[in-house]
């Protein structure tokens, strides 16, 4: 997959994509980031990208010219071009995997108060948000999706059952996790999992995750019992259980 980041602050990326998972993704070839600054193309000599807003208003704009020509440089038209903006759909794990058949993105990087709305328009530009709050730029925004999305290209992981069992892409808030020493300042590791019987760490495993994911994602636990699921019978009792808990 490719990604193209078009950004004023094109050093906001640099660490951030080129450690650790990501940069090793890029490294084998799995992942190409290509950071492009807006400012590069524009035609103003002291290479202004922002203006006033028509219609008066506080903050600057993305002035049309130096997105345009950014946009057309990485051929824009026709692929999926994103805008990181409080106005769109929030990112979920949906939204990721669909990027994640992508060939190749775009992602449109605002700041200070947005951008010329022509630019959206004329480039399909889909709006994407990360939470209910504002941020400064669409950067962080940016890294957040890359990170999120890059995770679902195979061979990114190590391994995919590190993927399948992860918070929410199993539906359910991950299980609690120990590893040595077996006591620390008299905090013990469950006994279960030392037993060896993988049938009844599995067991823990899940009824832990639900419960976490009851106590804090209510919506998630409600979400996640509604769907079809083929559970064993043990994995029956354990839900029963714990739905019984909850309408007591």
């Amino acid at each position: 997959m490719k990604i193209n980041i078009l950004t004023q602050f094109p050093d906001m990326f640099t660490a951030t994509l080129g450690d650790s998972i990501l940069g090793r993704a890029c490294e084998n070839g799995l992942l190409e980031i290509n950071v492009l600054n807006i400012r590069d193309f524009s035609l103003d000599k002291h290479r202004k990208t922002d203006d006033t807003p028509f219609g008066g208003g506080a903050g600057m704009l993305m002035t049309p010219q130096p997105a345009f020509d950014a946009l057309d440089s990485v051929g824009a038209l026709g692929k999926r071009n994103l805008y990181m903006s409080p106005r769109g759909p929030i990112l979920d794990q949906t939204i990721a995997q669909s990027l994640a058949f992508e060939d190749e993105i775009n992602i449109l990087c605002g700041h200070y108060e947005g951008v010329d709305q022509r630019i959206l328009d004329y480039y399909s530009m889909e709006e994407l948000s990360i939470g209910d709050y504002i941020l400064t730029g669409g950067e962080l925004a940016a890294m957040v999706v890359i990170d999120t999305v890059a995770r679902l290209i195979p061979g990114v992981l190590g391994s995919p059952e590190s993927l399948a069992e992860e918070s929410i892409y199993s539906g359910l808030l991950e299980y609690d996790q120990y590893t040595k020493p077996r006591e620390y300042k008299g905090m013990e590791v469950p006994e279960v999992l030392f037993g060896g019987n993988h049938r009844l760490i599995r067991l823990w495993q899940f009824e832990n995750s639900l419960r976490l994911t009851k106590e804090r994602r209510p919506d998630l636990f409600q979400r996640f019992i509604a769907a079809p699921h083929s559970f064993t019978k043990d994995e029956k009792k354990i839900l029963e259980k714990l739905t019984k808990e909850q309408n007591e």
